[in-house]
């Protein structure tokens, strides 16, 4: 998934003629922290609250250097929302901007509409249990982890691997299309995979099956 099918649409754009409280207003209605400047089509920068915020004088004009500092930050359209992701994590933004090759404007990517974005990528929606496998980065072979999967007539909608500092460790986080996953879990121990954590198993040997039983078999006695 890119930028360019993300963008919305819906959050108008500032000016530079604006003033400062009409920006904080706006950043207000639309519950965000950070808005773009645009003048014609062309991005201009981003403003964030806390440095309006800072501002003495709320009248004073969006295109006053000297009192309004201005975020030159943005994706192209052709971004992977990996780096759409990066981005909003390592510059602590709630909005940014996306721009074509002549940075001409697009459309912004609020923080909300990353979060549906990831929410369908990563296929949280659906339906499906959740294996957590820890592995050696040696033994990282999804194709291997695939075949098991695919051999339990399962299909995995989404996976993640995340590596930690300092170790040879890999986790791989799998989520099936199934939430009857116990027989996939036999599997992944048979295979040497060591299971971590497992969410959403509709099949969790509590022993409430076997009372159940017992008690069947008492009533038909």
């Amino acid at each position: 998934m890119f930028a360019e099918e993300i963008i919305s649409n819906e959050i108008p754009t500032l000016k530079a003629d604006d003033s400062v409280q009409k920006a904080l207003d706006r950043l207000s209605d639309f519950k965000l922290k950070h808005l773009p400047i645009v003048n014609e089509g062309v991005l201009v920068g981003l403003v964030s609250e806390d440095d309006l915020l800072n501002v003495h004088d709320h009248d004073t004009l969006l295109s006053d250097n000297t009192s309004v500092h201005l975020l030159s930050v943005f994706v192209p359209n052709d971004a992977h929302t990996y780096d759409v992701i990066r981005l909003l994590s390592q510059l602590h933004l709630t909005a940014i901007p996306v721009v074509d090759q002549q940075k001409n404007y697009l459309g912004l990517i609020s923080i909300n509409e990353m979060v549906d974005a990831v929410a369908e990528q990563y296929a949280v929606q659906e339906p499906g249990g959740i294996i957590v496998l820890e592995i050696g980065n040696r033994d990282n072979s999804l194709a291997h982890i695939a075949q098991i999967v695919e051999a339990d007539n399962t299909q995995i909608l989404s996976s993640y691997v995340n590596s930690f500092k300092d170790s040879t460790r890999l986790e791989v986080t799998l989520k099936v299309n199934k939430t009857e996953i116990t027989s996939l879990i036999a599997s992944f121990e048979r295979y040497d995979y060591q299971v971590k954590e497992v969410y959403n198993n509709t099949q969790v040997d509590d022993g409430s099956q076997e009372r159940y039983d017992s008690f069947m078999n008492y009533l038909n006695v």
